[in-house]
């Protein structure tokens, strides 16, 4: 016998499990959880790792942690210390799809996982092959610190480092390749709490402390001195938690390996970086929300906790607006909106994350929240083209009126909670405003000119957008206005896990009425169900063929003591007539039902099957012939039922149930020799005609109760505690397979009917990383071929079924390939990062180039029946190339073809994409290269790029701008352009607070876009929304940044009046005054005077490397002051200077030489791209590509590029920021169809295309 399991991974263990539950998550596992930029949801429960599908919340896998290793020994106590520590921090890596395939073989290294348990192990897990790839060096520990948080760090563009906060006060950096540690920092007394990574820039992370204590890392290399650490403080009250010190000392709970989640449950310190605003952190403790700026090093404001609420429990961030969401310990999420013009929040709603239905003693627990980036990312490519009508799931069904309010979207948001009774919900929370008008609304009753099916809701919703566009250009998406904003939770989707720990087990044996009742000789299909008994008393009914919970419900206030399956139906009726009293000390009680007749048995039986004598040599043919005689005895509705008992003294006993009689069974005695005197009989099995017994050394005897014949042998373990026959099926050579449960909590299998059992058994003395409370046979067998499938409850309260394969050993075990079996799902799981990396190569190309939406239409999930049906019906099988919207304007013509051919099987499961997620696409598809680019990185979870496909056609429009504004008449025009600049100056330096007010004119740089920005007028609306922010602080420090701020978006007039109120006994005086005097002659005379009244002396110290800069702003050397910050690193700073002051080619320079700081120093190839584009440097953008080995990419933003010049010059002239002086250039500068970088991307393409085909052939598709 054997474990069937898959085939082991190079240089990792296989998991032998092909099904697994986990119990559910607790505060021991820390309330971690991560969610991929792909949607995949990851969250530890126990000692495993469970994932699911955030969109359809469906369990995909669970992945068991490994033990750690320990001496051998067979002591109980050997057992549990190798038993697997709890998981308490799980992180996905940020790596995206690998595209290298000319390179190097595809990798699943987008699906690895970084997991942290309670002693202080990591592992990164690679979740598609389901195995350990890599345990991270932690020999230097002395102690066995557990793991609080773990985080991925960027310090090369295809490398990322680890870092982990291990015991109380240790932050730790390993490198994810080699495992090795290279960099520690003990920040005793402080003790660590969480760790985060900065989304602007991937090489920073940030540590809070309990008390406030922050640590800011910036990781150059993976060298120790190539980290640079800054300690900031942010001040809050600690007096609550230094008495819960206290307490915890004198209680002698505390440790000095004890992270601070373990030590201090209930008091959680979280902090997470603003998507919005660089340098902008939001930090909860218990009760106050502090938002805290890391370049002026303060806090910029603070929250209390609202009244009503519990403590902080996390702070989330809305990629797409200025919303914060807190979740809270009692269950509740407050929402907190950003002050205009301010970086002050406000509670405006509360909502509740724990559904109030039914009551159980004690209370759920919400353990963690997260927010979906994935269905953030989707929302932006439908949000940048407005004509995009609303998904269903956006408006209220409930309220038939919602169609028709003026109401615009401001929001919407997916979150996950999690909580410790197992529930997994996912809620839409979204945020509208109400929008007073007095124009009718006209409902749209025009052609729709993408031909999109959809009903009168969505065309008004449309026609409402439309008017939105025109009439309302305000930054409603990023603040609202706090009177007309609503806000509205919905539950949107549970997932039931093990509602909590296990107690018992209990699997279907359906009766013989039951079986009888199909009628004909074929026996009835076994119930797929297995119930579990759980401490809570809760009972859950798992489907194993779905690997879910069917059924989850509350029998008792206590645990679970008993459970039993009555039959086949869901009714149950309870009578019952006392037949006799039995007052023996039983020990053990076991009954079995009569076996089912096999099908040659029509006849009567014979007056020898009546006499009951048994066959020695087919110990089947005893059970039959029992059966027959006990139906010829009594009526068909008489069933009779066997038991078996042993008594204190060891005395063994077989009686019978006869309709309403008890009758001797009269069995053959065995030898008196079978019981021994000191054997007390702890678990028995019966199945005609066999009884097995287990006592409390761990022998293991059986009798045959028709001949009398027994036989023992001793298992050399502990005592026993549960016997258990394995199913037979027609053609079984053998009868007597038992698993066995000691009571040290391990198991083993035993064939009883082979000569030497001992010798002939399935040892598992320790179950991989758990002990195993109970288990039991499932009757799924139908084929003798079938392996047995055994249920197991573990300790760690999950529940798992173990295939067992009966081979040969004579000729070794030779594992042999199975097919697949298909799980039953609900709905399939639409997840294309699942696909083996070749596929899912194939669907991202299908998608970028184009195919119908009626390729998703398929019948298995019946879309075109559905209200949000997809436009166009499926044609015909036949030319698959007739699906393309279009052929390939780069690459080969064939190659979709043979692509959507190896896609065929997904699109016939249905697993592709999902019903909303392709209406989406089918609105989009029509919009450009640009925008499916944008849609299939989204899909893939590459937010990132999405973001540069969707920015993209503004920079080459951009970029148009500036070569028609060239003539050769610029010097006559200089004095001009002069004179223009100047006003603009002027009217910018006039008042701080006129300027501000104009922000609320864009509305393209919203959520994430902000990421993107490269337009004058957008950094310089950016920066200038940022200075009120600071306007109260005060100190030497925070004044020089402020002064630095008002520079570099021109209003010179407030940096003098702020630099003149220096007072005479600062250190900063001599140096402000000049810098006052110097600024001041750029702005007026008299503020000039007035300037050098205040001066009395000159500098006597040097002062910031930015003062130079302001100096030279003051004389109007603005291209050498970008440069000087630009060195002194200051690059945001750099770029909105040259947004104010410069034009043309130097402001190309200034993107041009940010960009390639990005590309090589912050590692960000998506953001560098579109700077280049920006700066007319398309070359260099192409290069970029090449060095990040993207030859898709690289042909994908040549073809996007072209199409989007071909529309600017279909387009009049009113489509160019400015007037045009000169004709378009026929071709985009470095993408000439004949220069020779283009012609390489088209070759290296052609090689790509070629390359992924005969991979996706060679790979197997994948089922769930």
């Amino acid at each position: 016998m054997s474990l069937a399991g898959t085939p082991p991974h190079p240089a990792a263990d296989s998991s032998p499990w092909e099904c697994m539950l986990p119990g559910p998550p607790s505060r021991n596992n820390f309330g971690s959880v991560d969610i991929s930029p792909s949607g995949l949801l990851a969250f530890p429960s126990g000692s495993s790792i469970s994932v699911v599908d955030s969109r359809s919340l469906q369990h995909i896998s669970t992945i068991p942690l490994p033990a750690p290793s320990s001496p051998s020994s067979s002591s109980a106590s050997a057992a549990a210390a190798a038993l697997s520590p709890f998981v308490t921090s799980v992180r996905w890596t940020p790596l995206p799809l690998s595209r290298d395939l000319l390179v190097t073989e595809p990798s699943s290294s987008h699906l690895i996982l970084a997991v942290g348990d309670r002693h202080g192990r990591i592992a990164l897990v690679d979740f598609r092959h389901k195995s350990v790839l890599l345990w991270l060096d932690s020999s230097d520990s002395a102690s066995k610190s557990g793991i609080q948080d773990l985080c991925w760090i960027l310090f090369r563009p295809d490398a990322y480092i680890l870092a982990a906060i291990s015991g109380p006060s240790t932050l730790s950096l390993y490198n994810a390749t080699t495992g090795h540690c290279f960099f520690k920092y003990d920040s005793t007394p402080e003790l660590l709490s969480c760790v985060r990574r900065d989304p602007f820039d991937p090489r920073h992370c940030c540590v809070i402390g309990l008390k406030g204590f922050l640590l800011s890392i910036v990781v150059l290399g993976e060298a120790e001195d190539e980290v640079v650490v800054e300690v900031l403080r942010i001040p809050t009250d600690c007096t609550e938690f230094l008495k819960l010190e206290r307490d915890a000392a004198s209680n002698g709970s505390s440790s000095s390996s004890t992270p601070a989640a373990a030590a201090f449950p209930r008091y959680s310190v979280k902090l997470t970086f603003s998507p919005q605003w660089r340098h902008i952190l939001f930090v909860t403790f218990p009760r106050e929300l502090v938002v805290f700026d890391l370049q002026y090093e303060t806090a910029l404001s603070n929250s209390s906790l609202p009244r009503g609420c519990s403590k902080f429990l996390d702070v989330l961030t809305d990629p797409n607006s200025d919303f914060l969401y807190c979740a809270h310990l009692d269950g509740k999420l407050s929402v907190w909106r950003r002050k205009e013009g301010e970086q002050v929040h406000l509670c405006c709603a509360m909502e509740e994350l724990m559904p109030s239905i039914g009551s159980s003693v004690p209370s759920p627990s919400l353990l963690a929240v997260t927010i979906c980036q994935s269905e953030s990312t989707l929302q932006n490519v439908a949000k940048l083209y407005r004509d995009v009508p609303n998904t269903p799931q956006t408006k209220d069904f409930d309220n038939p009126f919602d169609f028709y309010e003026e109401t615009q979207l401001i929001s919407k948001s997916h979150m996950i909670s999690i909580s410790d009774d197992g529930k997994v919900c996912n809620w839409l929370l979204t945020a509208k405003e109400i929008v007073e008008r007095d124009v009718e609304v006209i409902p749209y009753t025009g052609e729709d000119a993408d031909g999109i099916a959809s009903t009168d809701g969505i065309n008004l919703e449309r026609n409402k957008q439309q008017e939105n566009l025109s009439g309302n250009k305000g930054r409603s998406s990023s603040v609202a206005s706090e009177e007309n904003t609503t806000f509205k939770i919905c539950l949107v989707g549970q997932l039931q896990l093990l509602s909590s720990t296990l107690t018992m087990l209990a699997v279907p044996s359906p009766s013989l009425t039951a079986t009888l009742a199909r009628g004909g000789n074929y026996p009835a299909v076994a119930i797929p169900l297995v119930a579990l008994g759980t401490q809570s008393g809760m009972i859950d009914i798992v489907d194993v063929s779905a690997n879910a919970v069917a059924a989850s419900f509350s029998v008792h206030t206590s645990a679970v003591r008993g459970l039993r399956w009555l039959g086949n139906s869901r009714l149950v009726s309870f009578s019952y007539n006392q037949l006799r009293s039995l007052a023996l000390p039983f020990t053990v009680l076991e009954w079995t039902l009569p076996t089912v007749p096999k099908p040659v048995q029509n006849g009567p039986s014979t007056p020898k099957a009546k006499e009951g004598t048994p066959r020695a040599s087919d110990g089947s043919s005893t059970p039959k012939a029992t059966s027959s005689a006990a139906s010829l005895d009594t009526s068909q509705d008489e069933a009779a039922e066997s038991f078996a008992f042993a008594l204190v003294n060891g005395a063994l006993g077989v009686f019978e149930v006869h309709g309403r009689k008890i009758r001797d069974f009269r069995p053959k005695w065995p030898s008196s020799s079978f019981v021994a005197s000191d054997g007390l009989i702890t678990a028995m099995a019966y199945r005609l005609p066999h009884v097995v017994m287990g006592d409390r050394t761990g022998n293991i005897r059986w009798w045959d109760v028709t001949t009398g014949s027994s036989s023992s042998f001793n298992t050399h373990r502990e005592g026993i505690r549960r016997l258990k026959f394995s199913p037979v099926v027609p053609g079984d050579q053998s009868r007597g397979r038992i698993a066995v449960l000691f009571y040290d909590n391990t198991f083993s299998v035993f064939d009883l009917d082979s000569p030497d059992p001992l010798a002939n058994s399935l040892l598992q003395p320790q179950f991989p990383g758990t002990l195993v409370l109970e288990l039991d046979w499932l009757p799924l067998r139908t084929d003798k071929h079938d392996p047995l499938v055994l249920c197991i409850a573990g300790a760690d309260s999950s529940f798992r079924l173990l295939e067992v394969n009966v081979q040969d050993k004579r000729h070794g075990y030779i594992p042999q390939p199975q097919p697949v079996k298909e799980r039953f799902r609900p709905v399939p799981i639409c997840s294309p990062i699942l696909l083996p990396t070749p596929h899912a190569l194939a669907l991202r190309m299908i998608l970028q180039l184009g195919v119908k939406p009626s390729w998703f239409n398929t019948c298995s999930t019946a879309i075109d029946k559905r209200p949000q049906s997809i436009p166009e019906a499926s044609s015909s099988a036949g030319d698959l190339r007739s699906y393309m919207i279009d052929l390939p304007a780069i690459g080969d013509s064939v190659v979709p073809e043979m692509l959507l051919k190896v896609l065929e099987p997904y699109r016939k499961e249905g697993c592709i994409l999902d019903d909303e997620v392709a209406k989406l696409y089918a609105t989009v598809v029509n919009k450009g290269s640009a925008v499916r680019f944008a849609f299939a990185a989204a899909i893939f979870g590459e937010a990132s790029e999405a973001l540069f496909w969707m920015q993209l056609p503004r920079a080459v429009k951009h970029l148009m701008s500036k070569l028609v504004s060239k003539s050769p008449l610029k010097s006559a025009l200089s004095a001009t352009v002069a004179e223009l600049d100047g006003a603009v100056m002027l009217t910018r330096i006039i008042s701080r607070e006129k300027s501000l007010v104009t922000m609320g004119n864009t509305d393209s740089n919203q959520g994430q876009l902000r990421l993107m920005a490269f337009q004058q007028e957008e950094l310089w609306e950016s920066a200038n929304e940022r200075i009120p922010w600071h306007e109260k602080l005060e100190g030497e420090a925070a004044m020089q940044n402020q002064v630095h701020e008002l520079v570099t978006v021109g209003n010179l007039e407030a940096a003098v009046s702020l630099l003149l109120s220096t007072p005479p006994e600062s250190n900063y005086f001599y140096s402000n005054a000049l810098r006052a005097v110097a600024l001041s002659s750029a702005v007026s005379k008299s503020l000039l005077e007035l300037a050098v009244k205040v001066v009395a002396a000159n500098m006597v110290r040097t002062d910031r490397s930015l003062s130079g800069t302001h100096l030279l702003c003051a004389v109007g050397r603005h291209q050498e002051a970008c440069s000087q910050l630009q060195d002194a690193g200051c690059w945001t700073d750099a770029a909105t200077l040259a947004a104010t002051h410069l034009k043309g080619s130097d402001y190309a320079r200034v993107l041009q030489r940010w960009a390639g700081h990005v590309l090589h120093t912050e590692h960000n190839v998506w953001r560098a791209l579109i700077l280049y584009v920006a700066a007319g440097a398309l070359p260099e953008a192409l290069a970029a590509l090449r060095e990040a080995h993207q030859p898709d990419t690289a042909a994908m933003f040549i073809l996007a590029c072209r199409e989007i010049h071909s529309e600017i010059l279909s387009n009049s002239e009113d489509e160019l920021d400015g007037p045009s002086v000169k004709d378009p250039p026929p071709n985009l500068p470095g993408l000439d169809p004949e220069n020779e970088d283009v012609l390489v991307v088209g070759e290296y393409f052609g090689q790509y295309q070629r390359k992924l085909v005969h991979l996706c052939m060679d790979s197997q598709p994948y089922y769930d």
